[in-house]
């Protein structure tokens, strides 16, 4: 059994919000593919076809995975999030932007993973998650063996996986984690704290450098 940590709601969500949970989720919302029935392609989300199709785990309020959906009009874009106001912000970018390649999974993203094709998802983002600072909840951390060998099964070779943190612990959590794998191969770069160009700033982002941070981004290419 899965068990998940974190919140799932925060501040009661304003009129506009509801109504965007309550109106457009449904429209967006992943359903798991019923037992037995086979992997699940992504390519089934989408009303036409994409050339690559994109996740981004706990994507916050949103900002990346809509600049991303809004840059990359050739990509079926995936957003795992089970925090409800951020849910809900997402939909205002989907809304106000007219975005109709990005799709939701609302829930905790592990059996979403688990229902997968093989080979289907060309890139993969892990941006400031929960770091989990405290030795005890260190197996809750996302970047560990265990999801990294569900995405390696999920990514066919090429394909990168881009993580950023602003927290020292899961700095060095990450690095040893990822360093420790035969099956991707560190092309970050020679300055970590350099955020990409097609690297947009989202408000975690924004809120380290605020609180005297310094995010690091680092990008993997599954082999």
């Amino acid at each position: 059994m899965i068990r998940f940590f974190g919140r799932r709601r925060g501040k009661k969500l304003r009129a506009t919000g509801q109504n965007l949970v309550d109106e457009l989720l449904p429209k967006l919302a992943i359903p798991l593919p019923p037992e037995g029935s086979g992997k699940l392609d992504p390519a089934s989300l989408f009303s036409e076809p994409k050339k690559e199709y994109w996740l981004e785990v706990g994507f916050g309020g949103g900002e990346h995975a809509a600049w991303q959906a809004e840059h990359n009009a050739h990509v079926g874009l995936i957003g795992a999030e089970v925090f409800l106001n951020g849910i809900a912000s997402l939909l205002g970018h989907i809304e106000r932007g007219g975005l109709k390649n990005i799709r939701i999974y609302p829930e905790d993203v592990r059996p979403f993973l688990m229902s997968l094709a093989e080979n289907s998802l060309s890139r993969v983002f892990v941006l400031f998650p929960d770091p989990w600072p405290k030795a005890r909840h260190v197996d809750r951390r996302f970047i560990n063996h265990s999801n990294l060998d569900l995405l390696h099964r999920l990514m066919p070779p090429g394909a990168t996986l881009r993580l950023a943190t602003d927290d020292e612990t899961y700095k060095a959590h990450a690095r040893e984690v990822m360093a420790a794998r035969t099956d991707f191969a560190d092309v970050t770069g020679d300055d970590p704290t350099h955020r990409p160009a097609d690297w947009p700033e989202t408000r975690y982002n924004a809120k380290a450098l605020r609180e005297g941070r310094t995010p690091i981004f680092l990008s993997y290419k599954r082999c």
